[in-house]
Formats: structure tokens, sequence, C-alpha cells
């Protein structure tokens, strides 16, 4: 595909006319075409932040600074690439690998190479591996590659509590299995912004090293070295990427023919104005394929570009969809055929489809009154920062909640605080999972929506429980693992509308997983003890500002993933 559009009809057509005028009638496209900070006010942003504009043209640049690393890469076998990053930092990377595996699996007559959860396939022998945090079958799968192996670690700032543990799991890997230090330190590659405390700690520690303009923002760096360095070393094209999104470009001053401007009206316009004075501000993105990874990096990027203020376009997936409603639109990404049920058809290749998206985020966040090039990063670091005080305090001891569970049902504990701002639910009087996930769903307003986020390794997943959750409240249902999830989209859940209410999934490690019971090198806790501290930080978080918040604990995890099944198809039968 070389060509680009944006089709849509109805009401999101009407909506979206009016705030495309009145873009051309305030001069936006050409003032952001010629990246003119004034139009978020004199101070608001920095002309520097406006670089992603023109990325197309200047990572050529880095393509060639590179191309001496990929032929040692290739040379010494290392075909396996393992990136350590949260959101901005791999989601990027993973929706190149999945058109690229798209189009292997193509051009092999649809017979995808196997590969383990969390890997992408690629064209040749390359392959990506992305760790965040949330499943050890993952690494598993990395670790059993370490002669192939080059692990990326990738933050614009300092390093994650996962990139920490993960880091250090590799490098003592890479020691047992008879690499010197000087060798471990050549199979690291940082991707950071120069200066950063990653890029001290990196030289320091004698690790490869690529830089990044610090002014550049995370949610708006599809196209610089966080989204095109790891993919490439996983064998994606990257030129192609960057004409695919080059030949958009012109088109991007333009008041008429300009797609981009036509998506950020219809994400702005509709945000603010919907049927019955009712904004349409939550977006249901459907693409072809599984898992469908070109959304999450598109989530990520509307939640933190304009999840702020009050305000913010929050984005679910069909499956967590109940129907038509009148405060959401459907945005279908290069469907099969245009004539679908969705309000809005968008076709572009990949390349085109980062700077379109970008570009449609920073003209939302205009019409919605938001600096859309401010870092989400307050709003979830502080759960991280919370998280590490918690595994500091109690040191090689269990992990204890602040509060009792109000009821243990089964295999599952629940912890609940019903008593929410605004609320109104009542706590059951037997706290059994079907009775709390019914007090959880009534506290879903008219408005709201529904976020489950799972903190297990493998096993049951969100997408398992969002179509039944979702019928049974008539509401949208977001989900993700954790912590990625919400380290993608937090910005939205917690300075956004405030309209979500959440179920928080936790689980004792599966019998036999040696990984999550593993202590991280150096550190007193294992994977598993990270990702509860995680889960339970997460729910301080959101209870915190007054959002209704529920936490499962999956004492035994197959059994009590059967028992939470049970219990939501029960709700959805109610």
């Amino acid at each position: 595909m070389s060509g680009f559009d944006v089709l849509t009809r109805g009401e999101v057509l009407d909506a979206a006319l009016q705030a495309r005028d009145y873009l051309v009638s305030c001069g936006v496209p050409g003032a952001l075409a010629a990246k003119d900070p004034r139009l978020w006010g004199r101070r608001a942003v920095d002309h520097s932040r406006l670089g992603w504009l023109d990325l197309p043209h200047a990572s050529q640049g880095l393509l060639k600074q590179i191309e001496g690393l990929i032929t040692e890469v290739r040379y010494t076998g290392l075909d396996h690439i393992v990136l350590i990053g949260l959101g901005a930092e791999s989601l990027a990377a993973e929706a190149i690998m999945a058109e690229a595996a798209d189009a292997a699996d193509a051009d092999a007559g649809g017979e995808g190479a196997a590969g383990a959860p969390g890997a992408r396939g690629g064209p040749g022998p390359g392959r990506l591996t992305v760790l965040d945090g949330g499943d050890t079958a993952a690494l598993g799968f990395a670790l059993e590659r370490l002669d192939r192996t080059l692990v990326v670690l990738s933050s614009k700032s300092g390093v994650s509590l996962e990139g920490d543990a993960y880091r250090r799991i590799f490098s003592e890997a890479f020691r047992r299995h008879g690499l010197s230090e000087q060798e471990i330190a050549g199979r690291f590659l940082v991707i950071t912004d120069h200066g950063s405390p990653l890029h001290d700690y990196a030289r320091q520690s004698g690790f490869r090293i690529g830089l990044t303009d610090p002014h550049l923002p995370g949610h708006f760096s599809a196209l610089s070295a966080y989204g095109l360095v790891p993919a490439v070393l996983a064998g994606a094209d990257a030129h192609r990427l960057l004409e695919e999104a080059a030949v958009l470009t012109p088109s991007l001053g333009k008041d008429e023919d300009n797609p981009g401007l036509l998506l950020g009206a219809i994400l702005g316009g509709c945000a603010q104005q919907g049927v019955d004075g009712r904004p349409r501000d939550k977006l249901v993105l459907s693409e072809p394929g599984v898992p469908a990874a070109l959304s999450g990096w598109i989530s990520h990027l509307l939640s933190v570009g304009t999840g702020k203020r009050g305000r913010g376009v929050l984005a679910f997936d069909p499956a967590g969809s109940p129907g038509p409603l009148a405060d959401a639109h459907e945005i279908a990404i290069n469907p099969r055929s245009p004539r679908g049920d969705a309000d809005t058809s968008l076709f572009a290749p990949l390349g085109a489809q980062f700077l379109l998206w970008e570009y449609a985020a920073a003209v939302a966040g205009w019409l919605l009154g938001v600096n859309p090039f401010e870092p989400g990063g307050t709003v979830v670091q502080e759960a991280e920062d919370d998280a590490v005080t918690m595994l500091r305090a109690v040191g090689q001891a269990p992990l204890a909640a602040d509060r009792p569970p109000v009821s243990v049902d089964g295999d599952i504990e629940i912890y609940a605080d019903l008593a929410w701002q605004g609320g109104a639910a009542a706590a059951p009087p037997v706290a059994s999972v079907p009775s709390i996930l019914d007090a959880l769903l009534a506290s879903v307003a008219p408005d709201g929506y529904l976020s489950v986020v799972t903190y297990l390794s493998g096993g049951l997943s969100g997408r398992d429980l969002a179509p039944a959750l979702a019928r049974r409240s008539g509401r949208p249902v977001s989900y993700g693992p954790g912590p990625g999830y919400l380290h993608s989209t937090g910005s939205v859940h917690k300075d956004g509308p405030g309209t979500g209410a959440f179920l928080i999934v936790s689980g004792d490690p599966p019998a036999g997983d040696a990984l999550a019971d593993h202590p991280v090198p150096g550190r007193p806790y294992s994977l598993g003890k990270v990702r509860l501290a995680r889960a339970m930080a997460e729910v301080r978080a959101l209870r915190q500002r007054g959002l209704p918040v529920v936490r499962l604990h999956l004492r035994d995890p197959v059994a009590g993933a059967e028992q939470l099944g049970e219990a939501v198809r029960m709700a959805a039968r109610a």
C-alpha cells in the first residue's frame, strides 16, 4: 500500500468538518507544519518538541550511522533481539515487527514461524522479543537463545524497576554462559536521551550506546531510534517506513487534502461534541490481524497526548466494545473492505500511519486545549516509585497488602474499598467474586468504562474477560497486561476524564515457574515479587484518585483463573 486516505461518515463526519473548518480558520495546519510552538501559547511548548515532524528525513541519517552495528551484529550471528522497555520505548518497534511478521507469513503462504509469547517474527532470521515486566514465558524463551541474543535496553531517562531486574538477569546469564565482562558489555545496546541518567550508567558500564534528542517527546518517537533501531536489528526494513512517512509530509501543511488534519479533527471534534452534547471521547480501534500491535502504540500516543486536565481520548479494542455507544466511535485501520460498520476507515502504510497519528494527536490536543507534548511520566512514575519503596521496606520478607482482603472466595483473595468517592455501589453482605464484580460494574458511570489489568505470567488475559464484562455493563472495557498497560495509558486514566473503574488481577506464580521465584541477582526480590508490588502500587495510585478499584489475587493461578472466568460468565448471563 503506497497511498493514504481517511474516509468518514454520519455524525462523526459532521463533527469533523466543523472542527476542520475551525482549525483552518485559525491557521493550525500551516503553523504546525512550520513547527510554530506558539500554537500552544508562548511558553507552553518549545520549538524542539516538534522535531518529530522532521524524522521521516532526519532518521535516514540515523540508519546510515548504524550500518556498521548492523553488519557487526549479523557477522557475529546475533539474530535474536531482546528489547527491554515500557510504553513508547517498545510499542512502535512491536508494531513494525508485527507488520514484518504478517508480510513474512503472506510470502510463506500463511505459515507463520513459531515463536514464544512476546516474540515477534520478522523477515529472514531476525526476531524481536519484548520484555515489559509482564510475562516470564518470554524471558524464558530469550534465555534459551543466549548465544544469539543482543539485549536492547531502551528508556528516555533511567532504567525502570523491571529494566533493572532484566539487565541483572541477562548479565548473570551471560556470565554463566562463559562470557567475559567485556563480552557481556558488548551484548547490551542502550538507547536513551543524550545526558540522561541511563546514558551515564551505560557509558560507565561499557555498553554500546545510541543517543536520541532529549527534547523529542517519547510518545512522538516512533520514527526515531526508539522505534527503528530494535526493529532494524531484528530484520525490518526501516528505509521503507521512512519513505512511506516522507510521502505523507507535503500534505501536512495543507488546508485541503490533508489526511492528518482530518484525522485530528475527527479525534478532537468528536471528543468535544457528540450526540446530545455528550463528547465522543472513546475510540474503538480495529485493525486486521492479532495482536493489534499498531493499536497499542496509538492507544499510548493518544493517552499521553490528550489525557490531562480532565480531558482525553481513550482507545479500546473491539473485543472490549459492547456495540454502538453514543459516546464512542470506531476507526478501522486498513480494513479489507471500506463498507464495514466503522464510522471512519483509515488507509495508509505503516510508516505513514506513525506520522499521521502523531500529527492527528497534536491537532486533537490543540482542539482540547491541552499540551500534547507534555510527558505522562509523573502519573506513571509515582506508582513505580511506590513499588520500589515497598520492595525496599520488606527486604526479603513477603509483601503484605496495606489492608487485609475483605473476603476470600475459593482460590481468590478479594481486596476492595467500596466507599468510592461519589460511588453508588455499596459493599455486598458477603463479598464473593460474583458479588464484588456486580458492585464494581454498578460503579461504572453512564459515560464511564471498565479497565482490566492483569499482573500474571501467562494464562488468563484481560482479553478473555473483556467481552463478557462489556456485555454485562453495557460500557466499553479496556484491558492489558501490567505494568506495561498502565505505564502506556495511565495518563488518560489518572489525569483524564476520571470516569474509569478498575479490575486489577494479580496472582502467585504458577507451580514450576522458576524464573518468577528466582531472586533477581543483587536484589532481595524475585520477578514475581516485583510484579505483585507493581499491582499493589497501581491499586493505591488509583484509590488515591477516588477511582473505583478492585484487586483479585489468585492464590492458585490455574484454579483461580477458571473461577474468575466462570464468575465473569455468570455476570454476563445475569
